[in-house]
């Protein structure tokens, strides 16, 4: 848990945020990497209580580490949340905010506005559990009410959804599920620091850490934040998972495993649980990373999204675009969600189509020279990918189109280059489109 104060902003707290100020042994004020699996324990009375979870501390990485655990801390008090759990991915991070709720029988109401590969682990991999995944479109938020029952576990949804980059609204649905008993969990992996998800009622926020947080593509990792602000005690009966006794710690629930340490329920039993039974634990390394991409978030986001406008604005004039997809040129609602839940610029993804349609975005794409070609967002370096026949490509068209995604549809991560050399690329890749 974090112990910082309320008062210091973001900016500071990638800094100064969470438990760790130097190392007790050396006093080294950068994070050192705990390369170990295992820690020595002080008696078996130590022993004793850190396996009963009576006493916090390190028994062996799958679960907690030192290096994890001030990244943990830290990212926490940058999101304003309770508590945080490190994962070796997004992916995990997604599928365990699930998991960690719902079980065989169970539903969850999602958002169709999605990430191809959270798309498919909900509408695939997730069947295979038990757990149904209801897809609904936000454009109302009504329908997550609609879709709820009696075994809704929980409402999930990406607060910019990459690619469709319309502005989840988080607010509304987080009211419709406080009403019911339904916690809503946001993905914000593309827009840390300019959505603020718990300050709208989310009630768990999960990241890909690979994106932005780390920010130069050489880490995989994800991480959970419990917001603390859900009333899970008032729902028992729709959250078993919490609220029943658990056999593997001798029948104590997680509410009252938690009571002693705060409001972190949800993210204790992810730890306790789900990490120490299934193990998608992340690397010391990795998560070394994730703090030094931490540090420079706030300056990064500020120069990607001043990128992105430019970008955006010299897309919109070019004679082979058709359509560009950015939540500035958005209008009514959509227009109405961005102004509300985005703060500081519009993020750095830059969606368009071409008129040529497919083989014009293979063209452009074939055509970049500064731009990488690759499968990911939010590196420093500016990226380009053609959705339609990579990221989204095992989707069948119609679930495309449900996710944002056309045949000529392109998507630009724009990094923190200087603006006039990410132009001049994007100039002479769309003259060779031929759309």
């Amino acid at each position: 848990m974090s112990d910082q104060p309320a008062s210091l902003h973001p900016q500071t707290l990638v800094l100064h945020g969470g438990s760790y100020r130097s190392d007790p042994a050396t006093g080294a004020v950068a994070v050192p990497i705990y390369q170990t699996t295992s820690y020595q324990f002080q008696d078996t009375g130590h022993a004793e209580r850190l396996f009963a979870l009576d006493e916090l501390g390190f028994i062996y990485s799958r679960v907690a580490n030192p290096t994890t655990d001030a990244f943990e801390t830290r990212i926490a008090a940058v999101e304003g949340g309770a508590a945080a759990l490190a994962l070796a991915s997004g992916q995990a991070a997604s599928a365990y905010s699930v998991l960690n709720v719902a079980g065989a029988g169970d539903n969850i109401v999602s958002s169709t506005d999605l990430y191809g590969g959270t798309w498919a682990l909900f509408a695939a991999t997730l069947k295979h559990f038990g757990v149904e995944v209801r897809f609904v479109d936000p454009a109302d938020p009504e329908n997550f009410r609609r879709a709820t029952d009696a075994r809704t576990r929980a409402y999930y949804a990406e607060s910019l959804p990459n690619p469709k980059l319309e502005v989840f609204p988080i607010g509304e649905v987080a009211a419709i599920g406080r009403e019911l008993g339904v916690p809503l969990i946001v993905d914000n992996t593309a827009a840390p620091l300019t959505i603020r998800p718990f300050e709208h009622g989310a009630a768990v926020v999960v990241y890909s850490a690979t994106k932005y947080i780390g920010g130069h593509g050489t880490s995989i990792g994800g991480v959970i934040i419990d917001g603390g602000n859900f009333p899970w005690a008032e729902h028992a009966d729709r959250f078993p998972t919490l609220t029943q006794p658990d056999p593997s710690y001798h029948g104590a629930t997680w509410l009252e495993k938690a009571a002693p340490l705060g409001p972190v329920a949800y993210v204790l039993r992810a730890r306790a649980v789900l990490l120490r039974d299934i193990g998608a634990a992340v690397a010391p390394q990795n998560v070394f990373q994730f703090i030094q991409g931490l540090e420079t978030l706030p300056l990064r986001v500020r120069q990607h999204n001043e990128n992105a406008i430019a970008v955006a604005n010299f897309l919109k004039d070019r004679p082979e675009v058709s359509h560009v997809i950015f939540p500035a040129f958005q209008t009514g609602e959509n227009a109405r969600r961005a102004q509300a839940y985005l703060h500081g610029g519009y993020g750095a993804l830059v969606g368009f189509e071409l008129k040529g349609g497919k083989e014009a975005g293979r063209k452009f794409i074939n055509a970049l020279k500064l731009l990488y070609h690759v499968a990911n967002i939010g590196d420093a370096r500016s990226l380009a990918i053609h959705p339609a026949t990579t990221t989204h490509s095992q989707l069948s068209e119609a679930d495309q189109l449900l996710t944002g995604v056309t045949p000529g549809y392109v998507r630009l991560s724009v990094g923190i280059e200087y603006i006039d050399d990410i132009v001049n690329d994007l100039t002479q890749a769309l003259e060779a489109s031929g759309a």
